[in-house]
């Protein structure tokens, strides 16, 4: 019942926009910077994100928001993060997770991690779809639920969906659609997911997967083959 209050919280338009904005920044947003984002006064912002707490969906903190510290500079401001806490609801019960677990245990204790490769590569092969230029790559990526996101790295800016992605930038992913899998067996499923990827791309010219492991975010990452960059 607690997955599915959790999820019945979103029903409120506001609201589920709300917990859209938030989890696509990646990162701590304050109330004003989400009120503007949705369109809505800042007081509905706050009781919104609050019940948002409240059911789960994000985790609440406080910080300065101008980067200052010391006299003068203001008061630490409430903001809101995405919970890592996954949400589910199978009717009637299903516990596919525990199935998970245990063949990744199975499948770790046999050494069977080259036939799991294979097999994510083969269903890789199997979903493969247009992944000619950048939106249509980080449409295949979002269509996976792995909420993909341009990263320019230190000198540039982080794009959202592909959008001011320049020639070295590289696609990275904040969901993994295997976390807590991933948690328990991380070589077994860092090296399915990136097989998984492999087979994605395959006989798409001008991009390539590889590991890059960072916390709190996908183990792979999506860049442009040495074909591709100009």
């Amino acid at each position: 019942m607690e997955d599915i209050d959790a999820i019945a919280a979103l029903q409120d338009p506001v609201r589920r926009r709300l917990y859209e904005f938030v989890a696509a920044r990646g990162r701590e947003v304050g109330r004003n910077e989400a009120a503007e984002a949705v369109g809505v006064q800042r007081t509905l912002a706050a009781f919104h994100l609050d019940r948002l707490v409240e059911a789960g969906l994000l985790e609440s903190g406080s910080r300065r928001l101008t980067g200052r510290s010391g006299p003068g500079a203001g008061r630490p401001a409430k903001v809101y993060r995405r919970s890592p806490v996954e949400r589910q609801v199978a009717l009637p019960a299903r516990d596919y997770r525990t199935a998970a677990d245990l063949l990744a245990e199975a499948a770790e204790a046999a050494g069977l991690d080259d036939g799991v490769r294979e097999a994510a590569r083969r269903r890789g092969r199997a979903s493969r779809g247009p992944v000619g230029d950048r939106e249509e790559l980080a449409s295949l990526l979002r269509s996976r639920g792995y909420e993909p996101y341009w990263d320019e790295g230190e000198d540039g800016d982080e794009g959202q969906d592909g959008a001011g992605a320049g020639a070295g930038s590289v696609l990275r992913m904040r969901n993994c659609p295997f976390h807590s899998v991933a948690e328990r067996f991380p070589p077994l499923v860092c090296g399915m997911n990136l097989a998984l990827l492999e087979g994605l791309l395959e006989g798409a010219d001008g991009w390539r997967a590889r590991m890059d492991p960072r916390p709190g975010e996908c183990c792979t990452v999506v860049e442009p083959s040495k074909n591709n960059e100009s």
